[in-house]
């Protein structure tokens, strides 16, 4: 079995122009992979340590001493051993930081060098990465996973962090649920997303995109935003429900002081109460399947009174809920908040960790979905991942940008050469 011969890092940049961490790992009998590791704008409390160096360079965005973690202090714990141990390596990084939330090392370090070890050693094996995930997601649970094409969520249209316009919620998103396979669902989404461009100009709006490719169009209600992914739903000759539903990443925290939720781009303020009430308006009115983060992170008594209105109804999606943690889950089923949890490998910093929480929803009838970052690079981990560990949806951005598109396209090949594969 080949050993790892060389483990190099470097900083490199998202999708947004902010650097990141490329590592390369190499094998004693040549075989080499490259892992680039994303970044969040919207994150949570509670997400394990990106370590950023500070200072003037780079807006103090630089990640430098992270890079110098994986060249230095990390490499040498792993040179020799065998990239087909992913449980074995990545507690070993875990260990050496020796803190929580990976604040001495960098969770960006630590989960480079993670993704690295499994791209090289799917290569080494000679199988494609989403069958490996198969593998390490027996090795580390002892549980059999059956493969699947996860179904996509668009985002189409950003509001909130992911845009300089004045709409509060984050994610407008379609979900292609009547297509029968990937290559449907990429038709129908990309025919969707077109007329909605079509339409927003029309309407003297901008098509400038978001950080995540959707249109960031500034709007005067969140309800108007949906009315116009209506009207491109309608236009591209697909019906609402039976083929295309919507979903929405409120992205709370991002406008909750504490007490109230302030949504500036309706000048509204709302109690917990009052933000469940809204919600529930707009799942009455339209068809919205999935809401992710809802309330506030923080908000638990908001999440418990949203769960009990909404829960046997709609979707509800611990995103910064929950950050990817297995132990913040864990309590959060304890008290029957959410129903669904965003699986962000950079919120915990490793490929291991990342699977024991989906091992953990799965188990307790959670529904785990992968996504993207905000910042994205070219990197298609997370698609194979789905797959792999048969997560039934994926969210990765608009049908539009490289840093989007690269994970859809991965995707449409897995089905093109994985006839036993199918979309869930």
């Amino acid at each position: 079995m080949s050993k790892i011969s060389k483990v190099r890092a470097i900083q490199v940049f998202d999708s947004r122009g902010i650097p990141t961490i490329s590592c390369k790992i190499s094998l004693d009998d040549g075989t080499s992979a490259i892992a680039m590791v994303p970044s969040g704008a919207s994150t949570g409390s509670k997400e394990a340590i990106e370590l950023r160096d500070g200072g003037e360079d780079y807006h103090g965005k630089s990640v430098f001493n992270a890079v110098s973690n994986i060249n230095e202090k990390l490499s040498p714990l792993i040179i020799g051993k065998d990239p087909s141990n992913q449980n074995e390596i990545d507690k070993t990084l875990i260990e050496f930081d020796g803190t929580s939330d990976k604040s001495v090392m960098g969770a960006n370090a630590i989960l480079a060098i993670s993704i690295a070890i499994a791209k090289v050693a799917s290569k080494m094996q000679k199988i494609p990465l989403y069958k490996h995930f198969s593998n390490i997601y027996k090795d580390i649970t002892s549980e059999s996973i059956d493969p699947c094409i996860p179904m996509p969520m668009f985002n189409i249209l950003n509001g909130g962090e992911h845009s300089n316009n004045n709409i509060d919620i984050q994610e407008f998103m379609i979900l292609p649920n009547g297509a029968k396979s990937f290559k449907e669902a990429m038709q129908w989404s990309v025919e969707i997303y077109q007329n909605l461009k079509i339409i927003i100009s029309l309407n003297g709006h901008s098509t400038a995109v978001g950080d995540e490719g959707g249109f960031a169009p500034s709007l005067d209600s969140n309800e108007e935003a949906i009315k116009l992914i209506i009207q491109a739903v309608e236009n591209s000759n697909l019906e609402l429900k039976q083929d295309v539903n919507i979903a929405l990443d409120c992205a709370s925290s991002e406008f909750y002081d504490g007490n109230k939720y302030l949504m500036k781009g309706e000048n509204k303020s709302l109690t917990s109460s009052e933000l469940v009430s809204y919600l529930e308006d707009l799942v009455d009115k339209y068809p919205i399947t999935s809401i992710e983060d809802g309330m506030d992170e923080n908000d638990y008594n908001g999440w418990k009174l949203l769960t009990s209105q909404l829960g046997d109804r709609c979707q509800l999606v611990g995103d910064d809920l929950f950050v990817t943690n297995k132990t913040i889950l864990e309590e959060g089923i304890k008290e029957n908040i959410a129903n669904s949890i965003l699986i962000k490998f950079n919120q915990i910093g490793s490929l291991t960790e990342t699977i024991e929480t989906i091992d953990y929803a799965n188990k307790n009838n959670f529904q785990p979905i992968v996504s993207h970052r905000s910042g994205e690079t070219e990197d298609t981990t997370i698609a194979d991942l789905a797959v792999g560990l048969g997560i039934k949806q994926i969210k990765t951005g608009a049908p539009c940008r490289s840093d989007r598109i690269a994970k859809y396209n991965r995707l449409l090949w897995i089905e093109e050469e994985s006839s036993d594969i199918l979309l869930k």
